[in-house]
């Protein structure tokens, strides 16, 4: 039998795969998704040194996340205001709506992922791994 860490990784992952089928029919990959959320979200333009760390990537990979979303029309650079040398991302009104759609579908995968687990089962899980987050 597999360890608890074994299984929340197996779960993870077949939560990732739905949404990684979901994601396909506006095809956008999930790097390009979290992305594009990080940019909708973001309260000022983001640098894109700013988004390759938030996603945990090298700048030159941030980039090239950015070039396939600017080229679907989703996102748009900018120079920053407050240093030219560096290139704000901001969502475009196509981007934001896409965000808005990818968000949608995606709690919709996990409501239908989960929907095994009974109210309580699912309000435990909740706190559990709200906790594991905080800890890490």
């Amino acid at each position: 039998m597999d360890g608890t860490g074994d299984l929340l990784m197996t779960a993870a992952r077949a939560l990732r795969r739905r949404y990684g089928a979901t994601l396909a029919r506006w095809d956008v990959t999930p790097g390009q998704a979290r992305a594009l959320r990080l940019v909708v979200a973001a309260d000022d333009p983001l640098r894109l040194s700013e988004l390759a760390e938030l996603l945990r990537i090298v700048p030159r990979s941030a980039t090239e996340v950015v070039d396939a979303l600017e080229s679907r029309g989703l996102v748009v650079r900018r120079p920053d205001p407050a240093d030219r040398r560096a290139t704000c991302v901001l969502a475009t009104s196509e981007g934001e709506r896409l965000a808005v759609l990818i968000e949608d579908a995606r709690a919709t995968e996990a409501d239908a992922f989960l929907a095994v687990l009974p109210a309580d089962d699912r309000a435990e899980l909740d706190r559990i791994l709200e906790k594991l987050v905080a800890e890490a």
